[in-house]
């Protein structure tokens, strides 16, 4: 999902690994029930599941009680606020945390490792997707559990595509390929633009260009994360086709905030839309017929990207992380994980999952949604596990940006990003 990590975000990651591990609100007394304080993100309705979940997990353990709260209605500042929940001794046992923040969160001694937790044969570790094995841990560290799990592929507007003639796309379908259907579908009589790309330059803007590195053999740094690796000639021929899209075919529709790109595909104004399945709900409300395809690729590769998010656990004495491992291992069983993600439109954290009935309902339900669990598999590698990426992600979003949108050459703009993130990894060693 868009990981906006600007400004205040980025501060917040700063001083979350300044805290010490002192004065965090311990509690083992014995005796008496352990409440565990969930800060779940989720706006109603999104959070029904998640109070039902609760209230049964307490019924069933009389000396627990769960105790789910939003913590904060825009996940963007979840960090910031448990960053002062830490601070001020009151952090929640548990919150719901962007996969992009694994980095900084595995520096402070106040997050719990989860290492032991996910090795014990019951819970099924190895059944969860790669990509969310890969994001959760840092320098062998298990930050967090998964709690939702996404990717990028294609939806398009099949009726734009029969009005203009055009195939629909193909799985194996290539970006030469996305160029020109993008160009044919665009009328600027109409309004109606072939695609769409977010250039807020933030983390929604950056994480569209990954798996085009990807999928030609490169990489956002070198192996031992002291340097950049993403400005190569692959990389600015990828940015390139977006440019010349942008800037000479007049296909691309620049959303400069981010928030206009989905509502014009719903409105039948952008004909294809990179994005992940969390836009399937909206687009079955608006009654859009649709489709959905992985990525177009580059030599037979399709290789997508996955934003995952976790439950990360804060050390607030051993009565209480104990109750919190206990909570989360349940949450995360295939029976919970259907009434949880299913429940809400999401895909399924765990490939166990998908043997249920409930995942034949969910993929009946939501179009496109059993090709995005298929796209899972495309899914290979995980963004850097380096504390200064919420950083560098900002000077690659301005490189993005300022390309599509002055027309400034990609080895321009990128060569100016590589600078910037060497200076900022050799200050984080």
């Amino acid at each position: 999902m868009g990981n906006g990590l600007r400004g205040a975000v980025a501060l917040a990651a700063a001083a979350l690994l300044a805290l010490t591990a002192a004065g965090c609100g311990g509690d083992d007394a014995d005796g008496g029930k352990v409440k565990i304080t969930w800060w779940h993100g989720q706006s109603a309705p999104y959070d029904e599941p998640l109070k039902k979940l609760a209230a049964e997990y307490s019924r069933a353990h009389p000396d627990v009680e769960i105790v789910p709260q939003l913590g904060t209605s825009n996940v963007d500042d979840m960090l910031q606020k448990v960053t002062a929940a830490l601070a001020g001794g009151d952090a929640p046992d548990i919150a719901y945390m962007y996969g992009s923040w694994t980095a900084s969160l595995a520096e402070n001694r106040k997050v719990v490792d989860l290492s032991d937790t996910v090795k014990d044969p019951s819970f099924g570790w190895a059944d969860f997707w790669e990509s969310e094995r890969a994001a959760a841990t840092v320098d062998g560290k298990v930050v967090g559990v998964p709690a939702v799990v996404d990717n990028l592929g294609v939806v398009y507007n099949k009726k734009l595509f029969d009005a203009a003639g055009v195939p629909h796309p193909k799985a194996d379908w290539t970006w030469d390929d996305f160029r020109a259907a993008a160009k044919k579908l665009t009328d600027p009589g109409k309004n109606v633009y072939g695609t769409a790309y977010p250039v807020s330059g933030g983390e929604d803007t950056v994480w569209r260009l990954w798996p085009m590195l990807w999928q030609q053999g490169g990489s956002i740094l070198t192996p031992d994360d002291k340097k950049a690796a993403f400005n190569t000639p692959q990389a600015a021929a990828a940015l390139d086709l977006w440019r010349g899209m942008a800037r000479d075919d007049k296909s691309v529709y620049l959303d400069q905030n981010g928030e206009k790109f989905l509502p014009l595909f719903q409105s039948g104004k952008v004909a294809m839309v990179v994005t992940g399945p969390f836009a399937l709900l909206d687009f079955k409300e608006h009654g859009i017929d649709y489709g959905a395809v992985q990525l177009p690729g580059y030599n037979g590769n399709h290789e997508t990207i996955s934003g995952p998010d976790f439950w990360v656990l804060f050390d607030n004495g051993s009565r209480r992380e104990r109750a919190a491992r206990e909570f989360t291992a349940w949450l995360s069983k295939p029976e919970q994980d259907a009434r949880w993600s299913l429940a809400a439109g999401n895909l399924p954290l765990r490939k166990a999952t998908t043997q249920l009935p409930e995942y034949k309902k969910y993929v009946a339900d939501f179009p496109g949604a059993a090709e995005f669990v298929a796209n899972l598999a495309n899914a290979k590698k995980a963004r850097p596990s380096s504390a200064a990426y919420a950083k560098f992600s900002e000077a690659i979003g301005d490189a993005i940006t300022t390309s599509l949108i002055a027309g400034d050459p990609a080895s321009k703009t990128l060569g100016e990003a590589a600078k910037e993130t060497d200076d900022l990894l050799a200050k984080e060693k």
